[in-house]
Parts: C-alpha cells; sequence; structure tokens
C-alpha cells in the first residue's frame, strides 16, 4: 500500500481536528472582538470571513464585533464592513441561513451599532440587546460597530455575558498570554486569573499592558461565558479550529477532569492516537489494541468538551504478573506542559492500586517521554524486568530500541 504524502497527512489531520472544534461549536454562539485597526487590506477580511463561513455552514451563531472608527461614523463604519465582508459572509451556501428582507437575504439587517455607554445604562441596554436578537432571529450573523476601540473588549464581553454565549474571542495584537519564560500559556483557569489580578502580579509577571484585558476575561466567565479565547487576528482559525491553537484558553472550572473515556469520545480518541503514531511518539496499534485502549482508557479533559489528552491501563496479558502497562499516552500539542499527563499517570496509579498490582510499566522510545516517566517516579529497567508476555510478537528492531519504565506500586495506593 502506499503511504500517503506529507502534505495529505497534514490536511487529513487539519480536517480531523477542524470537524472535532466544529462539533463543539454546532447549535451554539460565538462573540468575536475584533480591532479594526488590525484590517489592513483585502488578507485580513478574505481570513476573517473564511473563518465565519465555516462557522456559518456549521449551524453556529457568529456575533462579529469591529472596534476603532478613527474618524468614520458608526453608520459609516457600518457601511465599509458591509462592503468589504458582505460579499464573504453572504456567498450561495449561507444566503438560506437568513430571512428574506424587502428581497434581500439579510445582507443590511445584520449589521448593528454598538456602545458601551447604552450597554452600561439598564434602560438603554434592554432595547440593544432586544435589537441584537432581532437581527439573530432573522440569521446567524451579526456585524456589530464600536466607535471606541479602548471599549471592544467591554462591549463584547458584555454582549457575551447578557446572552450566556458558548465562547467569547478576543483579538489582540500580542496574541495570547506570555509567561515570566517568555513562553506563552496555553491555558489559564479562573484562579489562576484572579492570582494574576492581586495588586503587583500583573506587572511582576511583565503583564501590566494586559491588566485590562485580563479583568474583562475573569468578568466575562464569573458572568456566565463558557469560556474565553485570546489571540491574533492571523492565528484566529489556528486557535479556533486546531488542537495547536496559537492563543491562551481561559476557563472558570478548574482546568483539568481525568474520566473514563466515553463511548462519544471514542471516535475523536481514534483520531489523536493516529496523530500520536504519525508523529512517532505511538507506536501503531491494531484495531483490537486501539479498542482496547478505548475501553480501559482515560481522557483528561479541558473544561467542559477539550480533550486535552488520553492514557490507557492494560492488565489483562499481565494478570500473572500482577502488573499493568501505561499504554496510549498522548497529550494535545497545546496543553503540553500544562501538567495533563501527570494527571493522567496519577488517576491510572490510582486504578492500578485499587487493582492490586504489584507494579505498571511503560515503554517508549521518544526521549522526551522517558523524561517525562523518570519525573513521574519511573525507573529505566532491563525488558527482562517486565512480563514475557509484552514482547509476544513484538518487533525485534523495535525491542532493541525501546525504552522500558517502572514503577513499583506502594501499599499506600494499594489501600
Amino acid at each position: 500500500m502506499t503511504k500517503p504524502a506529507a502534505a495529505e497527512v497534514a490536511t487529513d489531520l487539519l480536517f480531523s481536528e477542524k470537524e472535532f472544534y466544529l462539533d463543539e461549536f454546532r447549535g451554539r454562539t460565538l462573540v468575536l472582538a475584533l480591532p479594526l485597526r488590525e484590517f489592513a487590506g483585502d488578507a485580513e477580511y478574505d481570513a476573517l470571513g473564511a473563518v465565519a463561513r465555516e462557522l456559518l455552514r456549521n449551524d453556529t451563531r457568529v456575533l462579529l464585533i469591529f472596534g476603532g472608527t478613527g474618524r468614520l461614523s458608526g453608520e459609516q463604519l457600518l457601511r465599509r464592513l458591509q462592503r468589504r465582508l458582505g460579499p464573504l459572509l453572504f456567498h450561495e451556501e449561507t444566503l438560506p441561513l437568513f430571512s428574506q428582507v424587502r428581497g434581500q437575504r439579510g445582507r443590511t439587517t445584520a449589521f448593528a451599532q454598538l456602545s458601551d455607554a447604552a450597554l452600561a445604562d439598564p434602560d438603554a441596554a434592554m432595547g440593544v440587546l432586544a435589537k441584537v436578537w432581532g437581527i439573530l432571529r432573522g440569521g446567524p450573523l451579526l456585524v456589530g460597530a464600536v466607535e471606541d476601540e479602548a471599549a471592544l473588549c467591554t462591549v463584547s464581553a458584555a454582549v457575551a455575558e447578557r446572552f450566556g454565549v458558548h465562547k467569547l474571542v478576543l483579538v489582540e495584537p500580542q496574541g495570547g498570554i506570555t509567561g515570566t519564560d517568555g513562553q506563552q500559556l496555553s491555558f489559564m483557569d479562573e484562579p489562576t486569573l484572579a492570582t494574576l489580578l492581586n495588586e503587583g502580579e500583573a506587572e511582576w509577571a511583565g503583564l501590566a499592558d494586559r491588566r485590562g484585558t485580563l479583568r474583562v476575561v475573569r468578568t466575562a466567565l464569573a458572568g456566565g461565558v463558557g469560556s474565553v479565547n485570546l489571540c491574533s487576528l492571523a492565528g484566529l482559525a489556528r486557535e479556533l479550529f486546531t488542537y495547536e491553537g496559537s492563543g491562551t484558553l481561559f476557563t472558570l472550572q478548574d482546568y483539568c477532569r481525568v474520566e473514563r473515556l466515553r463511548i462519544d469520545e471514542f471516535e475523536e480518541v481514534e483520531r489523536l492516537i493516529e496523530r500520536g503514531q504519525r508523529e512517532g511518539f505511538l507506536k501503531f496499534r491494531s484495531q483490537e489494541e486501539i479498542s482496547e485502549i478505548l475501553l480501559t482508557g482515560y481522557g483528561a479533559t479541558i473544561s467542559t468538551h477539550h480533550l486535552a489528552g488520553v492514557c490507557a491501563l492494560v492488565t489483562a496479558p499481565y494478570a500473572d504478573a500482577c502488573a499493568g502497562e501505561i499504554v496510549g499516552l498522548y497529550t494535545v500539542t497545546r496543553f503540553k506542559g500544562e501538567g495533563v499527563g501527570a494527571r493522567l499517570i496519577q488517576r491510572v496509579l490510582i486504578d492500578a492500586g485499587e487493582q492490586g498490582l504489584d507494579y505498571v510499566f511503560a515503554c517508549t522510545t521518544e526521549e522526551r517521554a522517558q523524561a517525562f516517566f523518570e519525573r513521574q517516579g519511573f525507573r529505566p529497567v532491563a525488558s527482562a524486568a517486565v512480563p514475557e508476555a509484552k514482547w509476544k510478537n513484538y518487533a525485534a528492531a523495535r525491542r532493541d530500541r525501546v525504552a522500558v519504565y517502572r514503577l513499583d506500586i506502594s501499599k499506600a495506593t494499594r489501600s
């Protein structure tokens, strides 16, 4: 059989990742806060139009809120946006989504003016929000204009909070949040966010200029917004549609839950395993072996939906040795370094103790995985230190290269 070309493999992976996130967004509402000054030319409008069309075709309700009119009046800005975005958003495949209005399919009625002053006044806010819903009743798109860019995040968050939307996306030139080591933080939960907003903490972390944005994020989460993403305009599609992401994801809940895999997650886990195999992190397994991982495995979930990693404990072949093998450990790219792998291992060790196992082991040819297992307390051992059943029908060439790690289960763990 001919192996697929690298470009074809990359396309397949990107497609499956996009499908995963589109499934999350289907039937939901997303608010995107977009600084107008980031739209220097056709390329930026084209990129946004492509993202918006993907979401609209996906039965996702989309609110695109632009901030910063400069010398333009609100009405002038709306006309400008309608002229630039209209041809991109109202394609043949999306036109049927909008109701007929005076012979047109919702082209003009999708645009509206928003302001922080109106939303801050209870009586005025009710009228503004009713108008927004009136627009969305006629179709799944609203394009809003905020004259002052400084108010963009606040206005977008207020709309997102009042409607209790699934996701708020804040687009800023700096993209996501970076740590003191200069590395971008892919995830931040509310307790971490609250700590960062304590007096002096943001300044110490070099994030004084992001304090206002972080405050808006925390308020939105506390107000009922499902999650908030912070990214650059160039990274918008990558942030919304890929495991890698491009910015920082904020959630209210504890960032990581580890639970038994559910059948509705099986197809996505299979795609993750396939990705790990293609990247060389995981060994190639038969369908039967993958099914065993699905039926015995755990998934680490970020927030309510983001599958961040998988892992399984296989015991049946090693029952006589009272041992278990950790298999299929894989962490989604954007969540590497966030402690997801460690949480999966901790859960597996609890399972091993409850089953009365004497030890667990893992095999890998990947150097980073070897370092990871050592950090979790595993020690490198010879292949003979694990059950012989492990090596039945095992490729000799791989056995010569594989590193074996073992961790003895303490009495405390078993109890």
